[in-house]
């Protein structure tokens, strides 16, 4: 595979948005059908969007924040699903720019800019919670470690070259093993059915005694030790995805009144577009899109500020903007995606339209973490200048 490098954000943009157009035009029959996007991942990996975060010294374009939540949101607008792919892709390129030594960086980044995808193998279920993670990195005579467990949701592991593994030490400090996708021991089980995100393969990780060399494994706990954007970044890139799935279903819900709706008999109206509830209904809807798309875009700026001078304060004032446009834009989708039954009528629900798959993607993808602790964070630090807690969910 051949595999462009792209130069800066202007490319990176123009690149995403002649993807999500291209992607969007098959988006409906492969969630209906549950085809895996196993082409369109190739051309995205093709394009060079995979890596737009290598650092410059590396060959990279090193794009904005801003940029790079804005490549989310366009891909989100054209398969939801496929924007998910690469949501822990860009999350583990991040970890290395944190916790990685200068050799971890030179190999893995060549290998980003070459194409190459990770996945993930971060959540266990039957766990506690979510941090409470039971995968250990087991030492070997030899310097190597041996791992094993079992992950789920595990989203773009499937499509994988490398799969970053969380896992705790002997000191239940928390590391990350990339290992590759091939390793014996390692198997990807497709069993993902959820009903929105269908194509995503967030299915399940299992790891028998994989072996993994010391130069492979990253100190991850390291990056809650001090200020930092791994969460932020994390969750920016979730909120694009939600505005994302809401700016097309109200696009689909727009189209759909001028060019197949009725007018309501009552209305007196030859058209629905003229309609003053239906105009006042898009009205609100647009607002609330709108709301969405400006909270995304002051968040991701608030992150490059952070970025450029991280402080305790930058840090908490960036997670603080991404968790409040994250809880705004999961409340939105969910509501703008469903509305568009409501606006379209009942034509808008024939199963072979596939309309739904708007609302079942927004419904799926917003249950990742609760937006009420988003709230709670946001509140504790109006009211009483709490800094938010340093973790990879804020």
């Amino acid at each position: 595979m051949t595999v462009h490098v792209i130069a800066d954000d202007a490319e990176a943009l123009e690149t995403a948005r002649r993807l999500a157009a291209e992607f969007g035009a098959g988006a409906a029959e492969r969630d209906s059908a549950r085809k895996l996007p196993h082409a369109e991942v190739e051309r995205l990996s093709a394009s060079g969007l995979l890596g737009v975060t290598v650092p410059a010294d590396h060959g990279g374009a090193d794009v904005r924040h801003e940029t790079l939540a804005e490549v989310f949101r366009l891909l989100a607008s054209g398969d939801p699903s496929l924007a998910q792919i690469p949501q822990s892709h860009f999350v583990y390129v991040n970890v290395l720019r944190r916790q990685g030594t200068p050799a971890q960086r030179e190999f893995f980044f060549a290998e980003v800019l070459a194409g190459r995808r990770f996945g993930n193998a971060q959540s266990e279920a039957g766990t506690k919670h979510v941090q409470d993670i039971r995968t250990r990195l087991v030492p070997e005579p030899d310097g190597s470690f041996l791992l094993s467990g079992v992950k789920h949701y595990s989203t773009g592991a499937l499509f994988a070259h490398w799969i970053p593994v969380l896992a705790r030490a002997e000191d239940d400090t928390l590391h990350v093993a990339y290992v590759p996708r091939d390793a014996h021991g390692l198997t990807v089980v497709d069993d993902w059915d959820g009903m929105g995100q269908r194509t995503t393969a967030s299915g399940t990780v299992k790891l028998d005694r994989v072996g993994v060399p010391a130069d492979r494994i990253v100190p991850h706990h390291l990056t809650f030790q001090g200020p930092q954007l791994h969460g932020a970044v994390a969750q920016l890139l979730h909120t694009a995805i939600d505005v994302g799935i809401a700016a097309a279903a109200l696009a689909e819900a727009a189209e759909f009144v001028r060019t197949r709706s009725r007018p309501w008999f009552e209305s007196g109206y030859e058209s629905a577009t003229e309609d003053p509830l239906l105009i006042q209904r898009f009205g609100e809807l647009s607002i609330q899109l709108r709301a969405s798309e400006a909270l995304l875009t002051t968040g991701a700026r608030t992150v490059d500020s952070a970025a450029a001078g991280l402080t305790d304060e930058s840090a908490a004032e960036a997670s603080i903007a991404v968790a409040a446009a994250k809880a705004f834009a999961a409340s939105a989708a969910v509501e703008i995606s469903g509305a568009l039954f409501e606006l379209a009528g009942t034509r808008s629900a024939l199963d072979g339209l596939n309309l739904h798959r708007f609302w079942r993607d927004a419904r799926t993808h917003t249950l990742h973490d609760p937006a009420r602790w988003k709230v709670q964070h946001i509140g504790r630090h109006l009211l009483n200048g709490t800094l938010p807690p340093r973790h990879g969910l804020l």
